[in-house]
């Protein structure tokens, strides 16, 4: 058997953002189920997923930390500048 779902995700800031309680929430399908596994796809060109165990929130902001240096908003380099620059989502 397998199922497949669309759902949103409220907008976030640029930055690494738990979302399992989101998901889960929004796939309520999910509470009669004992095994499987849950494939994700987002339909975004600069958001990803990052899977971790989330057992020290340092990690995110190690992450976070790395990705603004790495990878600098607003990059004079880009090519991809359609959506334009990060902005604050409140």
């Amino acid at each position: 058997m397998w199922a497949q779902y669309e759902f949103r995700l409220s907008a976030r800031r640029r930055g690494f953002h738990l979302v399992t309680n989101d998901v889960i929430s929004q796939l309520s399908a999910l509470k009669s189920l004992e095994i499987g596994s849950l494939h994700l796809f987002i339909q975004h060109t600069s958001a990803s997923l990052a899977i971790n165990e989330n057992a020290d929130p340092s990690v995110r902001q190690d992450l976070e930390s790395h990705f603004n240096r790495f990878v600098p908003e607003g990059a004079d380099y880009y090519q991809h500048t359609d959506e334009g620059e990060d902005v604050r989502v409140i």
